[in-house]
């Protein structure tokens, strides 16, 4: 996966540990957004603050409001689309969505 693809495309790899997780995400030029998926909020955190794009879904994907900041890292970009980062040409901003389980 070193190329970016606009879909919509999933992209799926096996992996053994958390770190092996974090490591593949991360093995790359490119970093527009992620989706991390799992019912253990502990392990959620730490992946979502470890990996590199620009925005993170938290067990959804596509869910964004109209001021939530857009943009990617690397070669995907550096800067924002939406709200006051729009402002902030060059900041590198990364945003978590979260849905919380009942």
């Amino acid at each position: 996966m070193q190329e970016e693809i606009f879909g919509p495309v999933v992209c799926i790899l096996p992996f053994g540990t958390e770190e092996e997780a974090v490591e593949l995400a991360n093995d790359t030029d490119y970093g527009l957004s992620a989706s991390v998926w799992t019912l253990d909020h502990d392990k959620l955190d730490r992946v979502m603050r470890q990996i590199n794009p620009g925005l993170v879904w938290r067990n959804n994907w596509l869910n964004m409001d109209q001021d939530m900041p857009f943009g990617g890292m690397g070669c995907s970009g550096n800067c924002r689309e939406n709200g006051k980062y729009s402002l902030e040409f060059y900041a590198e901003v990364k945003t978590l969505s979260c849905h919380v389980f009942d």
